[in-house]
């Protein structure tokens, strides 16, 4: 692998992700993170926790990756993109000058594998992508314990760095944030084109792959932007990768009001047309939740919040009645969840 960064005379360049950060001695890249120390990129916050919890996997969301099981959830400070909707913001824009180490990758990977049912650890709640080292320490941890790695990101890294994550992650949602370049430039100061990549490479690697939109009134919430952007999923990642589309809420610097529940049902009516699998998430409606074998329409999950009841699957989890594979991941025991 390529190194992480290159030196010249009066700064570094991070090349983690596609800012590619020029900094300066002792100043940090937009991450906030990732400081030139002289002579080489130093992640600040390697062993800093912001939170930890056991969490349903649905709530990543992944639907189709080991549905019914809990996953540990870990994430420390800051973030690549200036979303100014920004969910988390409390802990993406926050400062790290005070913040201590709290745990290591073997702790971690202890912890993950001493709860049952826990499939094994999710680094998320910030952006993961800057917090690269500690995720691939950990990851690789994990993966001796025998458990799963799942990544929940915002998609902006560059290919190198993201071919050695994918080596150690089983499973990815990505934050697709909009489908035009005007969204991302003026409200998360950055491309769209890198985070395409990302998912076209994650996709070719063959790993789990889950994406999800945030919908925000009069900023991504077109017809004719969801078609296009389900037609690309379809075409470029496969028309079984399942979409989530999220309500917005008001948050950070942002006060649009919230979602309507009837833009959410035109946008998975719309991106239904071209993906098998789309659902409609942080919303108290009961449509978009349950899963459908694709192939011959036979109901093999119900959803209620986080009350998950499986059926008509077999123990790989393919559809009893036809025998399609509707989750394709399905390596632990088999049971039914309520």
């Amino acid at each position: 692998m390529r190194p992480l960064f290159l030196k010249y005379d009066n700064y570094i360049e991070c090349r983690l992700c596609p800012h590619l950060c020029k900094i300066a001695p002792g100043k940090r890249g937009i991450c906030r993170v990732r400081q030139n120390t002289g002579d080489r990129i130093e992640l600040l916050t390697y062993g800093v926790l912001s939170g930890r919890s056991y969490d349903p996997v649905e709530k990543k969301p992944l639907y189709h990756f080991f549905p019914g099981y809990k996953i540990l959830s870990v994430g420390s400070y800051g973030c690549n993109m200036r979303c100014d909707f920004c969910q988390n913001w409390n802990i993406s824009q926050k400062s790290v000058d005070s913040l201590k180490p709290d745990t290591d990758p073997d702790r971690l990977a202890d912890e993950a594998a001493s709860v049952p049912d826990n499939i094994g650890i999710a680094f998320t709640y910030n952006e993961p992508v800057i917090w690269f080292e500690f995720v691939r320490d950990t990851a690789i941890k994990i993966r001796e314990k025998g458990l799963f790695n799942v990544m929940v990101s915002n998609g902006y890294i560059n290919r190198d760095p993201l071919g050695e994550i994918l080596e150690v992650i089983d499973a990815f949602n990505i934050d697709l944030k909009a489908f035009n370049e005007d969204f991302y430039s003026k409200l998360a100061g950055a491309k769209l084109e890198p985070v395409k990549e990302s998912l076209k490479a994650i996709s070719k690697a063959g790993k789990h792959l889950e994406i999800t939109t945030l919908i925000i009134p009069g900023k991504n919430d077109s017809v004719d932007e969801m078609e296009s952007q389900a037609e690309w999923i379809a075409g470029e990642l496969g028309d079984e990768t399942p979409l989530h589309l999220s309500r917005y809420f008001p948050m950070f610097k942002r006060n649009d009001p919230s979602t309507p529940q009837e833009t959410l049902t035109r946008l998975y009516e719309a991106a239904s047309k071209r993906l098998k699998y789309v659902y409609i998430g942080n919303t108290r409606g009961e449509s978009g939740q349950d899963t459908w074998c694709s192939k011959c329409g036979t109901i093999v999950t119900m959803r209620s919040g986080y009350n998950i009841r499986l059926m008509n699957l077999s123990e790989t989890g393919h559809c009893k009645k036809c025998g399609f594979p509707v989750y394709r991941n399905f390596t632990l025991p088999f049971r039914e969840v309520r």
